[in-house]
């Protein structure tokens, strides 16, 4: 366990690696989608650009399943890919996030190499790696993330959604801190679901008087506006300031990333969090929580349930939302440059790992 643990931040940027391509095809797709759409919202449904918003979803979808899969396949070469695809994806149904498929995928990769380990006579050995490694390791992290990881995980949610509305308004300094920190926590997953659930429902609560939000949940939503796009952003803007610190992949991926994070999409953040989220994760959530409480101090207002500068058209205080999004950027793209250290740019090998189990197939 300990050789296969040690080498814990290989598997998770084997994982990044083949993630990479899902987040930019897929969020570059969906911005472009709510972009030519012109208004900060879903397009419309049967339209064409509602098809191309799909399409970029679907990405977006894979994302979290395929990460979980390929860290399987680091630690447990291709009989891991399954279940640790399998696990990750169900990870992502029961709303623990990119968190939740890093978990997946290591428990995967424990399951499957200790499942390699079991002597079986030579007759089982060409089908252990393609049906019996695969089928019994799927069914141990499915239910091991359905009955034993899922429950808590709700629990969890529902107790932080009472607690944050028991924060309530009185101090709307420290709710943009709370707020800005659970955006950017785990970007999309569950705990930014419940901050973007609440400043939603605060937006679309109409104060009968004047037939529109009450400027507190204008305030309330341009904070969340800032998080949401600030680390994907912040983290794009990092790799231009410091690209020595940084893979060819994750540059690429820091490009995708500024523009998602225009058009409000957090998950472009999730490459660089998956690879070093020691680093990585509490510099977003500290670059959110200033941008955040900078659109509270400089009363931006946001009427519309969405993040990025794509909102600008329909905000109030375009200028602090503008400035307080730059220092959420700044804050963010600083304090990972100086956690972080060069790095190597290695090339991870597809094919590395034992070829053992794999097995040909002759059709002629």
């Amino acid at each position: 366990m300990k050789e296969l643990m040690k080498n814990t931040r290989q598997h998770l940027m084997t994982g990044v690696s083949y993630m990479i391509p899902f987040v930019v095809a897929g969020g570059v797709l969906l911005a472009l989608s709510v972009l030519l759409s012109g208004s900060a919202a879903v397009p419309a449904e049967g339209s064409a650009l509602r098809d191309l918003f799909n399409i970029g979803a679907a990405g977006l979808g894979l994302m979290v399943p395929i990460l979980a899969g390929f860290i399987a396949f680091s630690m447990a070469d291709r009989p891991g890919i399954a279940p640790g695809a399998i696990g990750g994806y169900l990870a992502n149904q029961i709303g623990a996030g990119f968190l939740g498929g890093i978990v997946a995928g290591i428990l995967a990769g424990i399951v499957v190499y200790y499942l390699k380990k079991i002597k079986v006579p030579s007759i089982m050995r060409s089908v252990m790696p393609i049906f019996v490694i695969p089928l019994i390791g799927t069914l141990v992290v499915g239910g091991l993330v359905v009955w034993v990881i899922g429950a808590p995980i709700a629990s969890v949610m529902t107790g932080m959604k009472a607690w944050l509305e028991g924060l309530g308004t009185s101090n709307l300094i420290i709710l943009g801190i709370v707020l800005g920190a659970m955006i950017a926590f785990d970007m999309g997953g569950p705990i930014n679901k419940v901050a973007y659930g609440f400043g939603a429902a605060m937006v679309g609560t109409i104060d009968p008087a004047t037939g529109m939000a009450s400027p507190i949940a204008l305030k309330i939503m341009a904070a969340i506006g800032v998080a949401i796009c600030t680390p994907p952003i912040g983290m794009g803007v990092a790799t231009l300031l410091a690209p020595k610190k940084y893979t060819s992949e994750e540059k690429e991926a820091g490009k995708a990333g500024i523009l998602m994070g225009l058009i409000g999409i957090t998950e472009g953040a999730i490459p660089f969090a998956a690879a070093d989220p020691i680093r990585v994760i509490p510099s977003i959530i500290v670059g959110s929580a200033a941008g955040s409480v900078t659109a509270m101090i400089l009363g931006a207002g946001n009427p519309a349930p969405w993040g990025g500068w794509i909102v600008l058209p329909v905000a109030t205080g375009k200028f602090g939302y503008m400035i307080a999004t730059l220092v959420g950027v700044a804050v963010t793209a600083l304090m990972v440059n100086i956690l972080k250290k060069p790095v190597k740019d290695e090339v991870v090998n597809a094919d590395a790992g034992n070829n053992d189990d794999e097995i040909e197939l002759d059709f002629e």
